[in-house]
């Protein structure tokens, strides 16, 4: 799986990276929201939610700026089964991976600032020493640019031997990306069909990971608690076709009382969309 989802890291000198496993021993247990109807929106110009950012790369040590998205000014319209956030002016997720443009370091905004030395010496030895420059970030991010970043951000996350729920987590928010692209591209464009499936993969890859890093990481992880954790597994069960699986952490979620009542509202939801798939698949 890991072929098709790197594929393309030969553009910044990184080809040899591309089949990497994400994943070193897994433990594998083995909607797209169709928008309503979108009503069209309000003409706004992308740009005037990004501003530059500042950072300083704990590779390589450059200053650099990068496009952030502007907190206050995005609105929050709904949140997709696997917690995929939907803002009504951007789809704020094309910004959460951080490139510097010097060395080749990339990871989730969350994770950017910290690495372990052990850590920089594997990412200046496997990404920096062979890297080709993009530069710097566009005024607006297309969704091609903003998977670059996402797939930099992986191959980086392999390199130096991250979490399993870092490599999830990064693969949970490129199938985002890959989502958003879908449906801007439509179902009638010529490449739905391969946007589609690279998003599935993507999405399977979020599963393995998340599945094996609750067997041995301890919490906050992702910035989400024990009961968040356990219904987005429940989610992407559903949406990997592991039936079993996410009946199993539904169960578990709406009979926990340390389950609030939005997850367990949503975790109801959810087990009423398995049920049905369950029987149309003869389960």
């Amino acid at each position: 799986m890991a072929d098709s989802i790197l594929s393309g890291l030969e553009n910044f000198g990184l080809g040899g990276l591309e089949g990497m496993s994400l994943f070193e021993d897994p433990n594998k247990p083995v909607k797209e929201a169709q928008a309503a109807e979108v009503k069209k929106p309000v003409v706004v110009n992308e740009e005037d939610f990004l501003f530059d950012k500042s950072a300083n790369c704990p590779v390589c040590g450059k200053d650099f700026k990068f496009r952030a998205v502007k907190g206050s000014k995005a609105r929050l319209v709904n949140t997709e089964r696997d917690l995929r956030p939907v803002y009504e002016q951007l789809d704020v997720v094309k910004y959460d991976a951080i490139l510097c443009p010097n060395c080749g370091y990339a990871a989730l905004t969350r994770y950017f600032p910290t690495l372990m030395d052990s850590q920089k010496k594997l990412i200046r030895e496997k990404i920096s020493a062979t890297f080709r420059s993009i530069g710097p970030d566009p005024e607006v991010f297309e969704y091609d640019d903003a998977m670059d970043r996402y797939k930099l951000a992986l191959a980086n996350a392999v390199v130096k031997n991250a979490k399993a729920s870092e490599k999830a987590f990064i693969c949970l928010k490129s199938a985002w990306v890959m989502r958003g692209m879908a449906e801007k591209a439509g179902e009638s464009d010529p490449n739905y069909d391969k946007i589609k499936k690279v998003e599935e993969s993507y999405l399977a890859n979020a599963f393995e990971g998340f599945c094996a890093a609750i067997q041995t990481e301890s919490f906050p992880m992702c910035g989400m608690d024990p009961t968040t954790v356990e219904y987005l597994i429940a989610a992407l069960a559903y949406e990997t076709e592991h039936y079993d699986v996410a009946a199993k952490s539904i169960s578990k979620l709406l009979t926990s009382s340390s389950t609030n009542n939005r997850i367990k509202d949503k975790a109801r939801d959810l087990k009423e969309e398995v049920i049905a798939a369950a029987k149309a698949k003869g389960l």
